[in-house]
């Protein structure tokens, strides 16, 4: 699941997200693993979602958002799939839209005063917290019954024209994320402080969903 399945992989950036279906038994058992997650993460492997069907089915309503994004794009490798049946309720997985979204906003207002105005400290928040948005773009798309995107570029640039915020100041941290674009020192704050204000406005519009 993840970038991997979605078809939105970035080589040297992305990880390799898997999940891991076992037997109650087996799941009591996760130190055996240990000599092969090690040479997984080599390979840009990330330590995999070890779950149990019992978990998944008992915790849709504590997470909506990462079922259903998992649920909509991942590949099957081996064995049956125990995502495609699954039911998320619209109810839940707006709300966890909604705490996110509002979330986030938080962590960025607090992560843009430690920085303290720093350029590195700065391009690290912006790379670092929009790729956090994608998934929430992604359910908010659905809730407002649009079809959701499988490239990161098309999920933000969307969400910029459904709820009606600046797709500028999205597109222009995206392409500093993938290193198309330098961060200059002059435009660091304004951009940021532009990112913060549309994130804010989203989340009123979450808020009235």
């Amino acid at each position: 699941y993840g970038s991997g399945a979605r078809g939105d992989y970035l080589p040297g950036t992305s990880d390799l997200n898997f999940l891991i279906v076992l037997s109650e038994k087996a799941i009591s058992e996760l130190g055996r693993t240990f000599a092969l997650l090690k040479k997984w993460r080599k390979r840009r492997v990330a330590t995999p979602l070890f779950l149990t069907e019992h978990y998944i089915e008992r915790s849709l309503d504590s997470f909506p958002l990462e079922f259903w994004d998992m649920q909509r794009f991942h590949q099957i490798v081996y064995g049956k799939d125990v995502l495609k049946p699954l039911s998320i309720r619209r109810s839940d997985l707006r709300l966890q839209c909604e705490r996110e979204v509002k979330g986030k906003l938080l962590h960025l207002r607090q992560n843009y005063l430690n920085a303290e105005g720093k350029i590195w400290r700065l391009r690290a928040l912006l790379s670092v917290s929009v790729s956090g948005f994608a998934t929430i773009f992604n359910a908010l798309l659905f809730l407002k019954d649009e079809a959701p995107e499988n490239r990161r570029q098309d999920i933000f640039l969307k969400t910029a024209r459904v709820f009606d915020l600046d797709s500028e100041v999205f597109d222009r941290i995206l392409k500093i994320r993938q290193k198309k674009r330098k961060l200059y020192k002059i435009e660091a704050v304004p951009l940021i402080e532009k990112y913060i204000e549309e994130i804010r406005k989203l989340a009123e519009k979450v808020d009235t969903l």
